[in-house]
């Protein structure tokens, strides 16, 4: 499955994982606010792998 992932999928997935362990860690070390901010990152960073995607197959047809 990950054969098929380029670079920047892969960097985007990455970033993604990286904001949830950070606003996970921000959660538990009390700071609320930051963590809810940062862990609504995780969706747009998605969202925009997911346009980045969709972008680049329209260009190849």
């Amino acid at each position: 499955m990950f054969k098929k992932f380029t670079i920047t999928d892969k960097l985007l997935i990455l970033s993604a994982i990286l904001s949830l362990v950070f606003a996970e860690l921000s959660w538990f070390k009390g700071e609320k606010e930051a963590a809810i901010f940062v862990g609504l990152w995780v969706p747009s960073i998605l969202g925009f792998g997911i346009y980045l995607k969709l972008i680049s197959t329209k260009s190849n047809d």
